[in-house]
């Protein structure tokens, strides 16, 4: 682990764009430096080809335009999907969904924390009854963030109820923005399905849903997406937040997992502090990853 834990795309690039030449070498590292990076092995023979051909047609030699290209690719490649948080309704609903252990309540207390840099109102619900912890969890975030939290009245209440008088206590108070905490975890993913159906119907009754965060922990790649893959095909899912996605050695991920669900990242997390939950510009993102 030591080892992965010091590799970094950011270094593996740089021994590929300061050699002295395009070779075939400077193919096969690319491509090793894409798959360990989670590019996923389609995306990464899809670029790699795409570059090769570029090479090709312009007959240049010189590694730094391969860099360019790749930073030019990836860039294009990640601005397919619209990364805008749609939060315009008066109360805005968002909730947040995704397996536990991936930093679910964390994250919501950062997004408030987020929300409230542009002054904005927001309540929490604690609708997370089944797992009393997440609840003072929560309740912590909610204070750090300077927010407040709708918590369930007694232990166990149902989900769906908590996520009702949030909204109505939102609407009462004129509050912005209200983001709902959901379970992670149930006996069956019918049974977690069916719970976060239910919550969204309680909820619109009061007010639209603008927003289905699905919270996916970058360090786990491919193998949280397959644990939260219920969540993208019943969930009614409408962006994705990636936390935990500090260093370039699983940036490939953020490419591949848009891809691969069709779905628009919307937040990312690059740290343990309050203020590390910022919106994902593609820009940017491609410009830190490829250098």
């Amino acid at each position: 682990m030591a080892e992965r834990a010091s590799w970094s795309l950011g270094a593996a690039l740089r021994g590929v764009f300061g050699a002295k030449t395009i070779d075939e070498d400077t193919w096969d590292d690319l491509e090793s430096a894409l798959i360990r990076a989670d590019f996923g092995p389609s995306v990464t023979e899809e670029i790699v080809a795409q570059i090769r051909a570029q090479v090709d047609r312009y007959k240049t030699t010189d590694p730094k335009d391969v860099q360019r290209m790749l930073r030019e690719i990836v860039e294009e490649r990640l601005a397919k999907y619209d990364p805008t948080l749609k939060l315009t309704e008066r109360p805005a609903v968002v909730l947040v969904v995704g397996v536990n252990g991936v930093g679910k309540t964390t994250t919501i207390g950062k997004f408030a924390k987020f929300l409230r840099t542009f002054d904005r109102t927001v309540v929490v619900g604690a609708a997370d009854t089944f797992r009393a912890a997440a609840v003072d969890q929560l309740a912590t975030w909610a204070e750090r963030a300077g927010v407040g939290i709708v918590r369930p009245e007694r232990e166990g209440q149902d989900p769906a109820s908590v996520a009702f008088q949030t909204v109505e206590q939102a609407k009462r108070d004129g509050t912005e923005i209200v983001i709902i905490d959901t379970a992670g975890r149930l006996h069956t993913k019918g049974g977690l399905m069916d719970e976060l159906g239910k919550i969204k119907r309680v909820v619109e009754k009061q007010a639209p849903i603008s927003e289905v965060l699905l919270v996916l922990d970058a360090t786990t790649g491919q193998n949280g997406l397959a644990q939260a893959e219920a969540f993208i095909e019943h969930g009614g899912v409408t962006g994705l937040v990636l936390t935990k996605l500090d260093g370039s050695a699983k940036g490939g991920f953020v490419l591949a997992v848009q891809e691969k669900t069709g779905l628009p990242i919307k937040l990312i997390g690059q740290g343990e502090g309050i203020g590390d939950l910022t919106g994902f510009t593609p820009h940017v993102f491609a410009q830190k990853l490829v250098g």
